[in-house]
């Protein structure tokens, strides 16, 4: 039978081979990842046997990447990042800067013109948010603070890469490749990035004002039909639409309409909804998206430069790493959690692809490089599970050995521990709330109106600045270390709440809160069933589970312990 579908002929190749390929790869620890890639090369035309259609594919995987940002800005907090600002804004920056200038180095050591040195260094200058989401979720690191540090770092790489994107193409003139900018002789290089600057803030701004509301308003529309295929309709169709129209009206990316798509989406009530529906087409089009880019591979470079692909994975697992590692070290964070953002930059992957690609097609980047940066994502993609396993080790091997290493571990926060000049109140009788969230921001408001004392004790180390200088009692660290609790002197305070909006390890920070104080009452949110109704067959204390009315409910019971008739206001 004659192949005459090959839109059909590509989609299935391109899903039933990245499936059994994802589904071993998964089997020998590795991520998905690299099996959709390798069954990208498999079809692809460096290989035998089988050949897509790489015209299909590329319009594809097109799709793919406008779902797979419009993901990202779906599940972006500007709250999050800005919580890790301090660190992750100049972090990432600077860090995106010397591995950029590592890879220019390097590819202008072998003769590569200059463009071209500067595309392949910020080609490997970002990582995947995909697979540090999978790395940190493996680990059960996502809700700490080291996770949520290089969450935000990556989230900020992200964001620079938009730019980098948007700037490229009119700047591919100057940097020696196709000029894609009409007129360019009378225009400067500033004038270009001044027009392609508004155009950006044009669209930016007409989606913060205008999308915010139209949005979800659409959103609001469709959800009152009751119709589930038109609900998942219109989400796609909101963000291919949004995506396409910033391409074809503002002359940005793909990437950044649908980022923005995603960003506007998550002003609706619905986005949860529109998450959660809009996840399996994302999936698979993501899946299709490492499929084209794998077809672009040629395994050749393998044999025809070992070496230079030697140095670009150096670059990528120990340059960017070691820089990472240096630069968290220098904020003044322990060493802990610079071992855990330096596994987390060390690998490359969607954006890479998307900046290497947009470089072969603006004359940037020679076919070599791309199949460099190919093959340098695929390996370290594999070995990124294999370092996130080596932190624990390193980290133990490190401390046995170095002196110097036991110092930035026990580094001292002057966060860590309360003012010598804390009032007498904070240190007896007090109440120790973990957590400074939306519920526990409210049970300290009703703790300060009834002038009880309290001390605070959250993880966020820029948040806990900002509660100092707003004159609270507070104590930076993970209430699940007994000395953090030692430090909020719980051996003589009347009351532990624990209301942290993050998952916490709940059990021992409760038991060891009554190790050090046996007559300490507990009161505790929870973040599952299962966890409530453990944690009320061990009796520990009060155990609340839910949103507003959890809220409620543990003001009311704190307060009952203090003021005869506690009254709060919904």
């Amino acid at each position: 039978m004659e192949h005459n579908f090959p839109l059909i002929t590509t989609i299935t190749a391109g899903f039933g081979i990245a499936l059994m390929l994802g589904f071993i790869a998964e089997r020998l620890r590795f991520s998905a990842i690299v099996g959709y890639l390798i069954a990208g090369i498999i079809i692809g035309p460096h290989t035998p046997g089988f050949v897509a259609d790489v015209s299909i594919a590329s319009q594809l995987s097109e799709i793919g990447v406008m779902l797979l940002m419009f993901g990202v800005g779906l599940h972006f907090s500007p709250g999050d990042l800005m919580s890790v600002k301090r660190i992750a804004i100049p972090g990432a920056l600077v860090q995106m800067g010397m591995a950029t200038l590592l890879g220019a180095i390097l590819a202008w050591f072998w003769g590569w013109a200059w463009g071209s040195a500067l595309v392949l260094g910020l080609s490997l200058s970002c990582a995947s948010t995909v697979v540090l989401l999978k790395a940190l979720e493996a680990n059960k690191s996502l809700k700490t603070m080291d996770g949520r540090i290089a969450v935000g770092w990556l989230v900020m790489e992200d964001l620079a890469t938009v730019l980098v994107l948007v700037l490229l193409p009119p700047l591919s003139g100057a940097l020696g490749g196709t000029s894609v900018v009409t007129s360019a002789s009378d225009q400067t290089i500033g004038m270009t990035i001044v027009f392609v600057l508004l155009q950006v803030a044009a669209f930016i701004g007409l989606m913060m004002v205008a999308g915010r509301r139209i949005v979800p308003w659409l959103l609001w529309q469709v959800a009152r039909t009751g119709s589930r295929e038109l609900f998942t309709l219109s989400v796609i169709a909101t963000a291919i639409g949004i995506a396409y129209g910033a391409a074809a009206l503002f002359h940005v990316s793909f990437a950044l309409g649908a980022f923005f798509a995603g960003m506007v989406m998550r002003e609706s009530e619905f986005s949860h909804r529109a998450a959660q529906e809009s996840l399996p087409l994302r999936d698979a089009f993501s899946v299709l998206f490492f499929v084209a880019v794998g077809m672009l591979f040629d395994p050749q470079i393998l044999f025809t430069a070992p070496w230079q692909l030697l140095g670009v994975v150096a670059v990528i697992v120990l340059g960017k790493s070691l820089a990472a590692l240096l630069l968290v070290l220098a904020f003044r964070y322990p060493l802990n959690t610079a071992l855990t953002v330096a596994a987390s930059l060390a690998q490359i992957g969607e954006f890479s692809f998307i900046l290497a690609g947009l470089g072969l097609t603006l004359g940037l980047l020679p076919d070599s490089g791309m199949s460099l940066v190919l093959a340098a994502a695929l390996i370290s993609i594999a070995l990124n599970p294999f370092v996130f396993a080596a932190i624990a080790p390193l980290q133990r091997w490190l401390l046995s050995r170095s002196a110097l290493a036991r110092r930035l571990h026990r580094r001292v926060d002057p966060y860590a521990q309360l003012p010598m000049s804390t009032a007498r109140k904070f240190l007896e009788g007090q109440v120790v709330l973990v957590g400074f969230g939306r519920v526990g921001s409210r049970i300290a408001d009703e703790l300060a109106k009834q002038d009880i004392p309290y001390v605070v004790v959250d993880q966020n180390r820029e948040f806990v600045e900002s509660l100092r200088k707003r004159g609270l009692a507070v104590v930076c660290g993970n209430a699940s270390e007994p000395a953090v609790l030692i430090q909020a002197h719980i051996a003589r305070a009347a009351m532990l709440v624990i209301a942290s909006h993050t998952p916490l390890d709940v059990r021992t920070m409760a038991a060891t809160a009554r190790t050090l104080n046996p007559d300490i009452e507990i009161v505790m949110r929870t973040h599952s069933d299962d966890e409530s109704e453990l944690l009320r067959k061990e009796n520990f204390g009060a155990v609340f589970f839910g949103d507003e009315e959890l809220a409620k409910g543990m003001i009311q019971h704190v307060l009952k312990r203090f003021v005869s008739t506690p009254s709060i206001q919904g």
